[in-house]
């Protein structure tokens, strides 16, 4: 089934409740390959247009759902969305930015999804379309399961507010070049809030957004002045969000699995103290 618009893929679904939607394809194929999914059917949202693209609106950018990483990570878009456009541009190989869309990595939820931190720190919401109509979600709530998706929708669109702020995305990853992270930060100013949004990926099975931080750091930011922060700050930032994210290890940190933790909360800890600085700059 190839519709050629969202009602009509809302329909399809509705027609066909087994059936799999499918964009980029590139999680789905995974799957497939690795027998872990035979779908009975498949409704391509690629001839769908209105998902492919983006658009403004009341001070927010909405963003198809169609939309592929490497269109999200080309200059126009990155002038706007930075983070989301640096997390879009590491997500994987040519061929995976090309195919793969944004609203594929929602939906899949997987733990090192490039994507998540980034919309979980800018607080972005999505729109569900179903057979009873259109309904808005945090995407924080979507992956955490407090409003999944129900019966018969579709993913949308992505709505991300524009805070016209510095906003960072770094990973870190076990090999050079684009490979899944073994963890991820995404930090965002907000100067309207005087505040620092933060939240971390690929540590556990959903972005970690270490609120007691964030607004511990954003007390120490000089907003009326030039946003500076006293270095010994910034360290002692990192360590918070490190352990608010990774839970510290009951044994030695001389080898075993407890060496792995220790490693991670040192990873997410500088992590988050270079997001930081690189905001700040």
């Amino acid at each position: 089934m190839l519709p050629a618009s969202l009602d009509e893929a809302v329909e399809a679904l509705a027609a066909s409740p087994a059936a799999v939607p499918v964009a980029g394809g590139t999680d789905l194929m995974g799957a497939v390959n690795a027998g872990l999914l035979r779908p009975m059917a498949l409704i391509g949202l690629g001839r769908i247009n209105e998902l492919r693209g983006w658009q403004y609106q009341d001070g927010a950018a909405q963003l198809g759902a169609g939309l592929t990483h490497a269109r999200m990570g080309r200059p126009d878009f990155a002038a706007l969305m930075p983070a989301l456009a640096e997390a879009a541009r590491s997500a994987g190989p040519p061929q995976v930015r090309n195919a793969g869309t944004l609203g594929g990595n929602i939906v899949t939820a997987d733990p090192a999804g490039d994507t998540l931190p980034v919309l979980a720190a800018l607080e972005a919401t999505v729109t569900l379309v179903g057979p009873e109509g259109a309904r808005e979600v945090p995407v924080s709530h979507l992956l955490t399961g407090l409003d999944p998706m129900r019966g018969g929708e579709l993913l949308g669109y992505v709505r991300v507010p524009l805070l016209h702020a510095p906003q960072v995305f770094l990973k870190a990853t076990s090999r050079t070049g684009p490979s899944r992270a073994t963890a991820s930060v995404a930090l965002v100013l907000d100067p309207a809030r005087r505040a620092v949004r933060c939240a971390v990926g690929a540590v556990a099975p959903v972005p970690l957004r270490p609120l007691e931080a964030e607004q511990w750091v954003s007390g120490c930011v000089d907003w009326d002045g030039d946003r500076s922060i006293d270095p010994a700050a910034a360290a002692a930032f990192g360590e918070y969000v490190a352990s608010a994210c990774v839970p510290e290890p009951p044994g030695s940190p001389e080898g075993g699995p407890e060496a792995g933790v220790v490693r991670l909360r040192r990873t997410v800890s500088v992590l988050a103290r270079r997001a930081l600085g690189r905001a700040l700059k």
